[in-house]
């Protein structure tokens, strides 16, 4: 029962915020949304969850670490910009007098995704062992390392992009040396969490969902395509050497030219 009224509000929540960005024009900010839908299904799913007090302890944690860093991160940079986004302006422009209607099932399917990533938490959440094992051990210590790895790129990032000396460069700085994409590769490493520490749970297939539905988005879909696109417009040759000579995801030492 649970799990139906978490994906009508889900829904719900997308509906209203779709109506908000008629008015507003910031379609963008579904991005935060996603994001903070996950970890309050998650927080929900602990404290009404049947498992053990340490696995929900652990749904808390691990999850709403989460999703707190990246919502916090979304907010900041879409509130330091007047425009839209420009993945949604571009939207906008293909769609043109349908965008409206585009929007509304984009929306929604945004918020059938988030459902489905806060999947992994219900797992944990519901699983009825407290032994803190081996397998809970190596799931905290993934968290933890994709949590310090996604904020040490960003920063990177943003101390690089903050630099006027390097305005039009390509970030080569640091975990940027070793992978064009070292954020995305952490955002993923962080749903191997959840199988690890819901390892011999009921349902605990189901946790699967978090890395496989996101490498599939990064790789594939909104994340390194949609990226490299607009890299590659802005700064050309220089983001075409550095494709040559840099690992796409998973960070490895550079090749030479």
């Amino acid at each position: 029962m649970i799990l139906i009224i978490s994906l009508i509000a889900a829904l719900g929540a997308m509906l209203v915020l779709w109506a908000w960005q008629l008015k507003s024009g910031r379609a963008d900010w579904v991005d935060v949304a996603w994001a903070c839908s996950i970890g309050l299904l998650a927080v929900c799913y602990a404290i009404v969850g049947e498992g053990s007090v340490e696995k929900r302890i652990l749904v808390v944690l691990v999850a709403g670490t989460w999703s707190f860093r990246l919502v916090r991160h979304l907010a900041v940079r879409l509130a330091g910009h007047d425009q839209e986004d420009g993945r949604y302006q571009a939207i906008r422009e293909h769609f043109g007098p349908r965008q409206h209607a585009f929007l509304l099932v984009f929306f929604l399917a945004q918020g059938l995704l988030a459902w489905l990533f806060a999947m992994p938490a219900w797992v944990v959440a519901n699983d009825p062992s407290s032994t803190l094992n081996g397998w809970v051990i190596a799931g905290v210590l993934v968290w933890f390392v994709s949590l310090a790895g996604e904020n040490i790129a960003d920063r990177q990032l943003a101390a690089f992009r903050a630099d006027p000396a390097n305005r039009g460069k390509v970030c080569k700085v640091g975990l940027w040396r070793y992978s064009r994409h070292p954020n995305y590769f952490f955002e993923w490493l962080h749903w191997f969490s959840y199988p690890l520490i819901a390892f011999g749970a009921p349902n605990q297939w189901m946790t699967w969902l978090g890395p496989l539905l996101m490498l599939l988005f990064l790789y594939r879909l909104t994340g390194i395509p949609y990226t490299e696109k607009q890299a590659l417009k802005s700064r050309g040759e220089a983001y075409r050497r550095y494709q040559e000579e840099t690992s796409a995801f998973i960070p490895w030492p550079p090749r030479r030219p």
